[in-house]
């Protein structure tokens, strides 16, 4: 698996990271054999999934007097919040098989934990678990000849924005069988020393032989591609 090189700039929105996804499943995964793994980070965003009635999910007020981007993913699940106290993780595989390409995924985010000397644990809805409390999930969608999964990573999140900017049902609360969303996550940074660059840099290490690199022209197609990600 190669670790695909992206620009360095802070002021990318997220349906820039997600449109990079889905250009290099067209475009550069189908060229090679080899897979890709990439890591980022945002500014403060609510992610939709494809299916979701934003307005029932979304506090929009919230978010518009927080300056909090809204933008709508390809692949299903629930809105996640994300802003730079996560960490994005994202791969791009040949493989097409669902429960497959999950296995795989969820076994490298256990593995890269372990390592750290963290004792994750993964669930039958593709969580990523510490003790009984939740540090990550993942979503998958795949386009012919290639699949993309990606993962966000809880690790210094704005609790505040998290909890105000998503509105879960109280049904769904009580299936959880918890008060809060508070009590049914954890953040990363209470388990280690490392920071978020830290953590970036050991994932390419662990997981990834050898880098690509996008192009000028690369970058050119994936904004115009964004655009079909704004909310």
């Amino acid at each position: 698996m190669k670790y695909l090189l992206l620009p360095d700039n802070e002021d990318r929105h997220l349906s820039f990271y997600l449109a990079t996804e889905e250009y290099a499943a067209r475009h550069i995964v189908g060229d090679a054999a080899t897979d890709l793994f990439f890591t980022w980070q945002v500014r403060p965003t609510v992610i939709c999934g494809r299916n979701q009635v934003v307005e029932n999910e979304v506090n929009l007020r919230y978010c518009r007097c927080h300056d909090i981007d809204v933008v709508r993913r390809k692949s299903g699940g629930g809105c996640v919040y994300a802003d730079q106290g996560n960490v994005m993780l994202s791969m791009i595989t040949h493989d097409e098989n669902v429960n497959m390409t999950y296995n795989r995924f969820m076994g490298l985010l256990v593995l890269l934990l372990r390592q750290m000397g963290i004792q994750a644990t993964s669930t039958s809805h593709n969580d990523v678990m510490i003790g009984d409390r939740k540090v990550s999930g993942t979503a998958f969608y795949h386009l012919p000849g290639a699949s993309i999964i990606h993962a966000t990573m809880l690790f210094d999140t704005c609790m505040d924005h998290m909890l105000n900017a998503i509105t879960p049902s109280t049904e769904k609360l009580q299936r959880k069988g918890v008060e809060s969303v508070r009590q049914r996550i954890t953040l990363l940074k209470d388990y280690t020393t490392m920071d978020t660059a830290e953590f970036r840099t050991m994932a390419k290490t662990l997981l990834c032989q050898g880098e690509q690199l996008l192009s000028d022209d690369d970058v050119r197609n994936i904004e115009t591609l964004e655009q079909g990600y704004f909310y």
